[in-house]
């Protein structure tokens, strides 16, 4: 088991229900990252009903894009931006799951990718003590909708991305297990455009330990895809046909391999009409986290 130095826990802020007895709260985790060797903090999402019953919860990890990289600290408010811990935290929605949220470290992209330079703390959402605030629009696009299959390129990962601390990640649903009411046979792992390869690399590296996976707007490489299809881990992958960032193409070769791998537990929805911010219809809706809460480890898969 990774083991990563977790030094304390921050209680950010708690909400009480109408109800007077339910809550659900917002924890900042400190650890030392394994490759940075530098204490920063992820966010930990207890749900509504956490603190007033005694059953074990799934959990969610969630991979935020590149836009909201930070150094985990005065930045980590960034990874509120999008994704299920806006949809649980910010929009207030009841779902079920401890929620796992970590900001990925900058690795220089700072000094060289522009949105990354020209943010600002003013567009971190932040929740409101009564209500919700409007949601932003899906981004209109002009890309026309077409089928056409494009080549997929010899298998280069992302430059600095997820995989380049995945002991980090699995240290802390190690330490989640371990110190909160979590059902170690219900992780689940999601993330967007940089996350969502991340989720396909995280889920190859550590096939043992997801439930089920869901990459949004991020497609995966054949090359990761034996250990994917030998333990049977359920997928939902999401693409945008309009997306020209993410070509929903580019998911077909590694689609494909999973099928012939005769893995049989995989969807793939092309939202045709979207873009690359396709995620926000995904996590907006209902239907992953009903979708998500259906599968669990078997017994096999927990031994190992």
């Amino acid at each position: 088991m990774t083991t990563i130095r977790f030094s304390h826990t921050l209680f950010i802020f708690i909400v009480l229900m109408l109800t007077g007895c339910q809550t659900d709260k917002l924890e900042r985790i400190s650890y030392t990252s394994q490759v940075a060797g530098e204490e920063r903090d992820f966010y930990l999402y207890l749900p509504n009903g956490y603190e007033v019953s005694d059953k074990n919860w799934p959990v969610m990890m969630f991979l935020h894009g590149n836009g909201e990289r930070g150094n985990g600290k005065s930045e980590l408010g960034f990874v509120l931006l999008h994704g299920p811990l806006k949809e649980a935290w910010i929009h207030k929605r009841d779902l079920p799951f401890i929620i796992i949220s970590p900001q990925l470290h900058m690795f220089g992209m700072d000094e060289s990718v522009s949105y990354l330079q020209n943010r600002d703390t003013t567009s971190i959402p932040k929740r409101l003590e009564e209500g919700i605030p409007e949601r932003t629009p899906i981004a209109p696009t002009s890309e026309t909708m077409n089928g056409d299959e494009s080549e997929l390129a010899d298998y280069v990962t992302l430059p600095n991305g997820w995989e380049r601390v995945e002991e980090d990640l699995i240290g802390m649903i190690d330490y989640v297990i371990e110190s909160y009411r979590a059902d170690s046979s219900r992780v689940y792992l999601t993330g967007l455009s940089y996350g969502g390869f991340g989720t396909w690399h995280l889920a190859s590296a550590y096939p043992e330990r997801f439930a089920a996976i869901a990459p949004v707007v991020g497609w995966g490489h054949p090359d990761l895809m034996v250990p994917v299809a030998e333990y049977e881990i359920p997928v939902w992958a999401f693409a945008g046909g309009r997306d020209l960032v993410v070509r929903a193409t580019h998911f077909y070769p590694g689609l494909n391999k999973l099928e012939e791998l005769g893995h049989t537990n995989v969807r793939f929805t092309n939202h045709e009409d979207l873009g690359h911010d396709t995620w926000k219809r995904v996590y907006r809706g209902g239907d992953l986290y009903t979708w998500f809460l259906t599968h669990r480890l078997n017994a096999d898969s927990l031994d190992q």
